[in-house]
């Protein structure tokens, strides 16, 4: 279909390349060669009079029309596929929609698990796809790349709707043949011994409670730093480390490694873990029941969680920009 000249099939592959800047990038996106992406791009600037994208050094950048070009373009696709997807009835049982959603390995390793094995039950054709949460995280949100942001409550973009699902105390864990620790662990102990910690992202983003401890200048002696919650059981067992984490996350990892339980020696504020969308999937059928369905997945997770149960707001740590969100950690 054409308007004024224009192949409008061209869009998406606009979108992608203005979203990619980078040929190959996009093929691979679009599912073309990278020759069929080339002569998109070839066509795009013939009608425009505009390069759209330059090289400069080793990487291709957007001129300003093509700046100009991305926020519109976008808005135009999710508004059709808005369009499409509210016109057609939501049958769970009979849909083959696939689903992206970010999060943390905690949210996923205690709720997600939960929604899958629920989504099987009920929609046996859709496809979950869980991904790490990255500095891009939000930029793809904006461009309906991905389906839902599960994130703590500080990292929020202000422009998008949000919802609160579950709230969660930190705890402790130490080798349980540590013997150095007893059944509690004082804050001069916390203070003394090694921890393990975790960062997110290429700009090593900190974990919650140590942006908490840096607030208040309680400074941990940090030994060992690694890429996910998942793996702090692995760095502590055989050492005289502590690790510091969710609690429902060492609730559940307890049952796999030989770790001990123990309450944090320092009030750490409650993390309110949300859920963010599009406003474009605000009225899709299959979004509105994904986010039925991430709900309930909270609650069989989590019996005694209710949103916003017993969440402290006196703390949710320093102001993040807009620009600058993108790894959510925890």
């Amino acid at each position: 279909m054409r308007f004024n000249r224009l192949d409008l099939n061209l869009l998406i592959g606009l979108d992608v390349l203005l979203a990619e800047c980078s040929i190959t990038r996009a093929a691979r996106r679009l599912c073309l060669s990278q020759s069929a992406a080339s002569g998109i791009l070839a066509r795009l600037r013939e009608y425009f009079g505009d390069e759209l994208l330059v090289q400069s050094g080793r990487q291709m950048v957007p001129t300003p029309l093509a700046l100009s070009l991305m926020e519109p373009v976008r808005d135009i696709l999710l508004r059709i596929k808005q369009t499409v997807e509210t016109a057609v009835e939501f049958q769970p049982e009979a849909s083959g929609r696939h689903f992206r959603i970010v999060a943390s390995d905690f949210v996923s390793s205690v709720v997600l698990t939960q929604l899958a094995a629920q989504v099987s039950q009920a929609a046996p054709f859709v496809t979950l796809e869980f991904l790490q949460p990255n500095e891009r995280s939000l930029a793809q949100m904006e461009r309906g790349e991905i389906d839902i942001l599960l994130m703590p409550e500080r990292y929020l973009s202000r422009s998008y709707p949000s919802e609160v699902l579950f709230s969660d105390d930190f705890s402790c864990i130490v080798w349980d043949r540590n013997t150095e620790v007893g059944a509690t662990l004082s804050q001069d102990d916390y203070l003394r011994l090694g921890h393990v910690a975790t960062s997110f992202g290429s700009h090593q983003q900190l974990a919650a409670e140590e942006v908490f401890f840096k607030s208040i200048g309680l400074n941990r002696r940090i030994e060992v730093v690694c890429a996910t919650f998942n793996l702090l059981p692995q760095f502590v067992i055989g050492t005289r480390r502590v690790a510091t984490l969710q609690h429902q996350l060492a609730l559940q990892l307890a049952r796999y490694y030989p770790v001990r339980l123990l309450d944090a020696p320092v009030a750490i504020p409650r993390i309110v873990e949300c859920m963010q969308w599009h406003p474009s999937n605000q009225h899709d059928p299959a979004h509105v029941w994904l986010r039925s369905m991430l709900r309930h997945a909270v609650y069989r997770a989590i019996p005694s969680t209710q949103p916003d149960a017993g969440a402290d707001s006196s703390w949710t740590g320093p102001s993040i920009p807009e620009s600058r969100k993108g790894a959510f950690a925890a």
